[in-house]
């Protein structure tokens, strides 16, 4: 067994420690900062969406009034790879903060129903969510008719 003894005078020591206590300090705030930075570029994935009154109640919590049964639903394949056909509407997904692109080869489910709401009173309005293991991962508000798409939130 070694025994090492060392002699550090005092201010030594004690610069020592103020130089950790920054140090952990820092630390700390990128931490916190991080933290929130992932807060506020957060999926806006809904987990949990399991039946019909799920998806109705999460269109409710956005302000739309809708039919209470889907009008359409279908089984789709997202694309492994997107062409530049496909960059308006991942841009459109991606301004929601839904980010389609980790589903690439995967089967979803989209349910369309009927907007009962739209604010300028437009009839034939449609909304539409893209589910994928009862989690919400992209959606539109279109209109057929008038030929206008958007994201999911309600217009102004």
């Amino acid at each position: 067994m070694f025994i090492f003894t060392a002699h550090i005078p005092k201010k030594r020591l004690l610069a020592g420690g103020i130089v950790l206590l920054c140090c952990a300090a820092v630390v700390a705030t990128a931490l916190i900062l991080t933290a929130a930075g992932k807060s506020v570029t957060a999926s806006a994935e809904v987990r949990g969406v399991r039946d019909n009154g799920d998806r109705v109640s999460y269109l409710e919590e956005l302000g739309w009034q809708v039919s209470p049964e889907p009008i359409s639903e279908e089984d789709l394949l997202v694309p492994t790879e997107f062409d530049a056909s496909y960059a308006d509407y991942l841009s459109l997904q991606s301004e929601q903060g839904f980010d389609l692109t980790q589903y690439r080869g995967k089967r979803i489910r989209r349910y369309t129903y009927d907007v009962l709401n739209y604010p300028d009173g437009t009839e034939g309005v449609q909304v539409s969510l893209l589910v994928y293991k009862h989690t919400v991962i992209g959606g539109e508000v279109l209109s057929p008719g008038r030929g206008f798409l958007h994201g999911l939130s309600l217009p102004e």
